[in-house]
């Protein structure tokens, strides 16, 4: 396992070779923009993985020490996950070239095979699916490895502090979500009606999750809410009414470890069709007081796709104002990912036309029936 506190300039020459002084060409081409707010942070980067491919992603601390938990975990988690990527990438070779001198070795007895073919090597599965495979163990091990990292800082205290990811890999057509706590992806795409549809890709992990709290209290831990918090559970020590954590998964956190919090992502990929537009990745301060379907809507209204991510925090910000007015208002971060070059007028095309048909509906419902 190798150490943050060693790699640091290895990290600082490969976001050089890749970034550059081209971060801001790079963001315009593939159409991907991010807003930074408080403790929650976002990160793009362009030709990751391979040359058209894409990495985002958000990441929301919290506790004391959220903030700087948050912006390590963002500098460092695409350099591992790329990392344990290409590690399996040279596993994988070093087994094919091994397989190739195997096969030389018995070419002349393969050729007295019979007829049904059972000497010769069984297909593998398909390069696509064994892509996605090996993207989702990097991200699983990349994880693992980033907690263990922070706990092994000595200048961080994690022990009530964390943060949560949710990263976005295209490789091609293919998309690879990763995602732990509660953050949130949302994917816009096309209905076969013509309906513009919020698709929620990832799963809240939050402690009122079946699952997620029944893992919790076979480790000890306890969930329970607040009578000043309706609705809202939070994990517990055992012995101690502390921290009081509102999420079930999370990077850092390292008291609640022992007590089912776990660093383990929730990976899940989709194949790029032409009906899906873009994609939102946002923090739970945007999810909070904006629906899916609200988040999508405002993306599409939003003139300019370099300002569409900004109008989705503004309107988030703008609704924990309206709605908790003595509140103080959540962390707010979000990435919006445009899948295709036309993406944003095909999508506010068809927002519009919705609308229009809906009007017409109702208009149709409310009218005076006709004299029998």
């Amino acid at each position: 396992m190798f150490s943050i506190r060693r790699i640091s300039e290895k990290l600082a020459s490969f976001l050089v070779e890749f970034l550059g002084d081209q971060t801001s060409h790079a963001m315009q081409r593939c159409n991907v923009v991010w807003i930074l707010k408080l403790m929650s942070v976002s990160w793009v980067r362009q030709g990751f993985g391979m040359e058209d491919g894409v990495f985002c992603g958000v990441f929301d601390g919290h506790g004391r020490c959220g903030q700087f938990i948050s912006k390590l975990v963002r500098d460092y988690l695409p350099f591992m996950i790329l990392s344990h990527r290409n590690a399996l990438l040279l596993a994988d070779a070093a087994a094919d070239d091994d397989d190739d001198a195997a096969f030389s070795d018995d070419a002349a007895a393969s050729s007295s095979a019979d007829s049904s073919g059972n000497s010769s090597p069984q297909p593998s599965a398909s390069a696509s699916a064994q892509m996605l495979e090996e993207w989702r163990q990097a991200c699983a091990s990349a994880f693992a490895a980033m907690d263990g990292e922070l706990k092994l800082q000595p200048n961080l205290d994690c022990a009530f502090s964390g943060t949560t990811a949710v990263c976005a890999i295209k490789q091609g057509r293919d998309l690879i979500i990763a995602n732990l706590g509660d953050s949130r992806a949302v994917l816009a795409t096309m209905s076969d009606t013509g309906y513009l549809q919020a698709v929620q890709l990832t799963v809240d992990h939050k402690p009122s999750v079946p699952e997620e709290a029944a893992r919790i209290k076979r480790s000890g831990g306890r969930v329970f809410g607040l009578k000043d918090e309706p609705g809202v559970m939070r994990v517990w020590l055992p012995g101690e009414n502390s921290p009081g954590l509102a999420m079930a998964r999370s990077l850092g956190d390292m008291r609640l470890k022992r007590h089912g919090v776990i660093p383990a992502p929730e990976v899940t990929s989709r194949r790029v069709t032409g009906a899906d537009l873009f994609m939102v990745l946002a923090t739970d301060g945007v999810w909070d007081v904006l629906s899916n379907e609200e988040v999508v809507s405002i993306v599409c209204a939003t003139p300019r796709k370099q300002h569409a991510s900004k109008a989705v925090v503004e309107a988030a910000v703008q609704r924990w104002r309206a709605k908790f007015p003595t509140s103080r208002v959540d962390d707010c971060s979000a990435v919006c990912l445009f899948l295709h070059d036309h993406t944003l007028g095909t999508a506010a095309a068809a927002s519009a036309a919705a609308a229009a048909a809906a009007r017409k509906a109702r208009r149709a419902s409310t009218a005076t029936p006709p004299a029998s």
